[in-house]
């Protein structure tokens, strides 16, 4: 029960004293590691009962709360809003009148409820807190399952759209996207990685058809191809929802989707891009409740997480956290900035682009259009009396200057940079032209991580792996005769896949003087490796077989990333 808005939550449960502060810490600290909302963990503790939480939100939130939802609604309210607005963001109207309406609204933090329905409904709006299993199941009996599933949409769509021609105008592709059909179908296509918790949608016109995949987990999945017929209309209203230009197919585009599924805010970066055969789209979801900016929540083993905490409360120096795109880099740096977002701290963050709004945090998103890139960004942040900068990455010498400069002179700076492995982040500095004698002064620590897949919890099951496989992991067979080997069998919770849900593999080196030492010398990674392993740093694989002995992963994902 309102899992996006745990801080928020905290916040009701504390000024209502609902529990005395030691109970609610422990509680809090439990949610986290459990990934239970902490209503929910508030509410199965018996500590509390789910009313008492309710009506506490109802009143912080100034709404009226309602214990119990009726019956059944009137035809004639429940007509005033449209089936497919009250799926999209989970409510149903209790009383309407000409110029008001009131509405049970499952998740009443959502601000874009009031925002968005005001101008759809022409009316004020009222909202009414009430459980929100309460309003799930209203909300079926009063507008009955979805009605339509992807292949029903595609079969009404029929052969009304035949291949579009190349020189439509601007007006006759905004009509395309404007159509019911394809509306429902985007909507419908979107909802459903919302729920299976994409990552990412790809929308991709080849010669003679038109895929549509989904990235879970880091691992994608096809969906049932549409039509090709589709693509154009499809695309166009992508990008109509995305304020981008619609006649322009040429270049790549970037933009922004907000939207309500499922009756929670979602975020969606998207990118187009001109190919052979038409403009393909990929959109980002950038889902809150998906990602757990908490650091306690990153599966960080303990030594790593006391050291990034140590390193973000110093007064200067500089945090690096390496690894490839989509290992997680930014959630790490943003997990550690929350752990000193107070009011004493000024955080400044520079990023390309901003992928998630954190309170009391000044977050600038990069321009290249207009020259405000990494750089120039954060030599203005210099004259805004920052305490913390977080610079999205260091791509080029005058960055990784600038982040020196500002290191020295009594600033923490985080940022990221691509290299396989903390050691070869030095290298990759010194490559870039940086003098060795200023990394050795500023940098305090490296973090180098991957994300593998974890274990389906439903359906894990233990096994005796092929010794070929132990042998490709390459350890002492002494050290592994007593251990177990887990993977999932596979179970509609996951899919089928046997994975559901990723785990960190990390690698750290903090700075010592030793190091300082073979950086003033030019040591190359090997050395640098070699010395960071002595002063106790785990390796990625060595990380890697914790994940699999304590049953989180298989040795097959960590072959695959370490």
């Amino acid at each position: 029960m309102f899992e996006d808005h745990n801080d928020t939550v905290y916040e009701i449960i504390k000024s209502a004293e609902l529990l005395d502060p030691a109970q609610l810490e422990e509680l809090n600290e439990s949610h986290l590691n459990t990934g239970k909302s902490l209503a929910d963990s508030v509410i199965d503790s018996g500590l509390v009962e789910r009313t008492k939480v309710l009506s506490a939100v109802a009143e912080y939130l100034g709404y009226t709360y309602q214990e119990s939802v009726p019956s059944s609604v009137p035809e004639g309210v429940a007509s005033v809003v449209k089936a497919s607005t009250a799926r999209m963001y989970a409510v149903v109207p209790v009383t309407a009148t000409e110029t008001s309406i009131a509405l049970l609204a499952k998740d009443p933090f959502n601000p874009s409820i009031i925002d968005d329905l005001t101008f759809t409904l022409n009316k004020d709006i009222e909202i009414v807190v009430c459980d929100p299993d309460l309003i799930d199941e209203l909300v079926v009996s009063t507008y009955g399952e979805e009605d339509s599933s992807i292949d029903d949409i595609l079969g009404d769509l029929g052969d009304n759209f035949v291949e579009a021609e190349d020189d439509l105008s601007g007006s006759d592709l905004t009509d395309l996207a404007n159509q019911t059909p394809i509306i429902r179908f985007v909507n419908l296509v979107l909802q459903q990685a919302i729920k299976d918790q994409a990552s990412d949608i790809h929308f991709e016109p080849f010669e003679d058809q038109f895929r549509i995949r989904y990235r879970i987990d880091g691992a994608l999945y096809e969906m049932a191809p549409p039509p090709k017929s589709l693509a154009v209309p499809v695309i166009s209203r992508v990008k109509v929802l995305s304020n981008m230009n619609i006649s322009e197919s040429r270049i790549p585009q970037d933009g922004r989707i907000k939207m309500t599924i499922a009756g929670r805010p979602v975020d969606l970066r998207v990118s187009t891009l001109p190919t052979q055969f038409g403009e393909s789209v990929v959109l980002r979801v950038l889902d809150k409740s998906v990602v757990n900016l908490d650091l306690e929540a990153l599966s960080l083993p303990d030594d790593i997480l006391q050291t990034i905490r140590d390193l973000v409360d110093r007064p200067n120096g500089i945090f690096i956290v390496t690894g490839p795109t989509g290992s997680g880099k930014t959630t790490t740096l943003y997990s550690a900035l929350r752990e000193v977002n107070s009011v004493e701290t000024k955080i400044l963050t520079a990023e390309d682009p901003v992928e998630y709004e954190i309170d009391g945090i000044m977050q600038v998103a990069v321009n290249h259009q207009v020259g405000l890139d990494f750089s120039r960004a954060l030599r203005a942040f210099l004259r805004q009396d920052p305490d913390k900068i977080m610079v999205g990455e260091i791509r080029d010498l005058e960055t990784a200057q600038i982040a020196v400069q500002a290191s020295l002179t009594g600033h923490v700076v985080l940022s990221t940079l691509h290299t396989n492995d903390a050691p070869g982040a030095v290298t990759r500095l010194i490559d870039m032209g940086l003098e060795p004698f200023l990394i050795s002064a500023s940098l305090e620590a490296i973090l180098a991580q991957r994300l593998v897949r974890r274990i389906c919890k439903s359906c894990r099951t233990a096994y005796e792996p092929g010794h070929d496989l132990i042998e490709m992991l390459d350890v002492d067979p002494l050290e592994i005769a007593e251990k177990d080997f887990f993977y999932g069998e596979g179970c509609p919770e996951c899919s089928n896949t046997g994975y559901r849900g990723r785990v960190g593999l990390f690698e750290m080196i903090v700075v010592s003087d030793a190091l300082r030492e073979l950086i003033n010398d030019r040591a190359p990674t090997l050395a640098i490796k070699q010395k960071a392993l002595e002063q106790g740093m785990r390796s990625l694989r060595d990380d890697g077989l914790r994940a699999i002995f304590d049953g989180n992963s298989t040795i097959e994902e960590v072959l695959k990333y370490t």
